[in-house]
């Protein structure tokens, strides 16, 4: 009796049950975060050369400012970017696997139809 129970275990274990699936997890950054953030370093870099050096009176200090604004905003765009496929890769290498299991409701969802029950 011993011996059929353990081969009853042993059945349930290797069938493989479609509730169960393996998934990666991992941290991987937000792009558009790096991109604003490197969008507003880009701007005070650009404010910190207009404002910062001696005036020029050939140039006016916020026409200075908006071409350097430009430039910089925008590397500063790219390079925020690069930054954040870096940390995805790595974030790939540093990857785990798990098993996840599906578990049946035990409480309904609440909604409008259940708002009767309360």
């Amino acid at each position: 009796m011993e011996n059929g129970t353990l081969e009853g275990m042993a059945s349930e274990d290797t069938t493989p049950n479609s509730a169960r699936r393996e998934i990666t997890v991992r941290r991987a950054p937000k792009f558009v975060p790096f991109m604003i953030l490197g969008a507003v370093v880009g701007a005070i870099v650009a404010a910190i050369i207009a404002y910062g050096r001696p005036a020029d009176p050939a140039f006016d200090a916020g026409t200075v400012f908006g071409f350097f604004l430009i430039v910089c905003a925008g590397g500063g765009v790219i390079l925020f970017s690069v930054l954040a496929l870096i940390l995805d890769r790595v974030s790939v290498k540093r990857s785990q696997r798990a098993v996840v299991e599906a578990v049946p409701d035990s409480v309904p969802d609440e909604g409008p139809e259940n708002d009767d029950v309360r």
